[in-house]
């Protein structure tokens, strides 16, 4: 069950979140430490994403690879608005009643897209309960708009679950993105504090039934780890995404927004990551990324030229 919370100026960022107890915010250790943004390229994609009316997940969500991917031009598009229907308690994107949607977002994503010289983009998006279709038919919108402005950008989308919205998955197929990405975010045992609003078997159904309407665009779908998980649970959680064919998995250290957000239990070591990534490979992902800093679209248009070249050695090609 979601609950939609009304949204005002005078109610703060999470107003669901207001009067839980405050928990330690843990000091970071050197390994993921990263420079602070500022760079000349930083401030011209920053002027694109004004200039359009755009809303990025790169600041929204406070995303500490922000200054190294904006220095290149990546930006993640978040579609939809700013606002999201869901409160999960890891997430630091504003919660609330979301308005209208923009009618004129597709066209302004695609020129942004075409502005910033993208040659892979990622769009993705908060969660719209409110939304008959839960904003299926907006994605394929913004998907069309880029291809027919862009059309060698290759297009990776990363949706919500889409819960309770019949036949909406099947439109945003039918747009063909070339990776399909939906995270889990985190194992079975932790979704009631951590994703109360969403299903962890829906998921996991969601990402198996893209593969059964296309089983050419790639899949993938990331976790956070620092919860509180059990090794033997994030192993369980792969073999589940590989039986639904699963092609892409990543793997980040989760960290705490403020002191109101679900409390970071502890920081994995990089080799603790390095073991996962070995396993990973070894249960049969095409690609895996594995690392503290690692993000759902960090590194995307490298890793989707490593998909395609996996995919084709796997095939024999």
């Amino acid at each position: 069950m979601v609950t939609l919370i009304d949204n005002s100026a005078l109610k703060p960022r999470h107003p669901e979140k207001a009067n839980r107890p405050d928990s330690i915010v843990l000091r970071k250790p050197d390994w993921i430490r990263v420079k602070a943004p500022g760079s000349p390229i930083y401030k011209e994609t920053q002027e694109i994403v004004r200039e359009n009316n755009l809303v990025t997940v790169c600041e929204e969500a406070g995303c500490p690879n922000i200054g190294e991917c904006w220095s290149k031009k990546h930006a993640t598009m978040m579609i939809m608005g700013e606002i999201c229907t869901r409160a999960c308690a890891f997430c630091n994107v504003r919660t609330g009643l979301p308005g209208p949607l923009d009618p004129h977002e597709p066209e302004n994503v695609a020129i942004a897209v075409q502005k910033l010289g993208l040659e892979h983009v990622v769009i993705t998006s908060v969660d719209r309960d409110d939304l008959a279709d839960g904003g299926a038919q907006h994605f394929a919108d913004v998907i069309l708009a880029i291809r027919a402005r862009n059309p060698r950008t290759t297009i990776e989308i990363l949706t919500p679950d889409f819960l309770r919205k019949d036949g909406a998955l099947e439109v945003v197929v039918a747009a063909k993105p070339d990776v399909f990405n939906h995270n889990l975010e985190t194992v079975p045992s932790k979704y009631l504090k951590v994703r109360p609003g969403a299903r962890y078997f829906h998921s996991i159904r969601l990402l198996q039934r893209v593969k059964e309407l296309d089983p050419t665009i790639f899949t993938k779908s990331g976790i956070m780890v620092g919860l509180g998980e059990e090794r033997n649970e994030v192993l369980q959680l792969m073999d589940d995404l590989r039986s639904a064919e699963v092609d892409f998995l990543t793997i980040g250290q989760y960290l705490q927004p403020t002191k109101k957000h679900y409390p970071l239990q502890r920081f994995v070591t990089p080799e603790e990551f390095k073991s996962f990534a070995t396993v990973a490979t070894a249960k049969g992902f095409l690609l895996v990324s594995s690392s503290p800093l690692t993000r759902s679209s960090h590194h995307a248009g490298e890793d989707f030229a490593q998909l395609k070249a996996a995919r084709l050695a796997k095939l024999g090609h």
